[in-house]
């Protein structure tokens, strides 16, 4: 089973899954979006990118590039990444890792803590 067919397959434990004429696999956690592709970058070494769009055209008055700086919402896994948009500040979070060899289960833990993790930033990031 390729690794991104065993990323869907985890990730339909949880969400509904669409999957993409480009192969990219794309879900929606409480008001968070996700979406998975898969690359392989030598033989044996197959890998997951996880991208997931935390909140978008944040007041452009508010330091969000800072309180991310800062850490708000201790991220444990993933890479925070905020934008200055048209209407605001755009935040997404990316994690990549090895994923070939890794069970279903297993996976689809290792998905949901990054996606609990943007959910987490999210919250703090709208807090007041």
């Amino acid at each position: 089973m390729s690794v991104l067919a065993a990323a869907k397959q985890a990730l339909e434990r949880f969400h509904d899954v669409r999957e993409d004429d480009d192969g990219t696999l794309s879900f929606a956690h409480a008001e968070i979006i996700a979406f998975v592709q898969a690359a392989q970058l030598e033989e044996g070494l197959d890998v997951l990118n996880l991208n997931c769009v935390v909140a978008w055209d944040l007041p452009p008055e508010t330091d969000v590039p800072g309180r991310v700086a800062l850490g708000v919402g201790d991220i444990l896994f993933g890479t925070p990444r905020v934008v200055r948009g048209e209407r605001g500040w755009d935040v997404t979070l990316r994690y990549a890792f090895p994923a070939a060899g890794l069970e279903v289960e297993p996976l689809g833990t290792l998905l949901m803590l990054v996606v609990s993790s943007a959910s987490q930033l999210r919250a703090e990031l709208l807090r007041p």
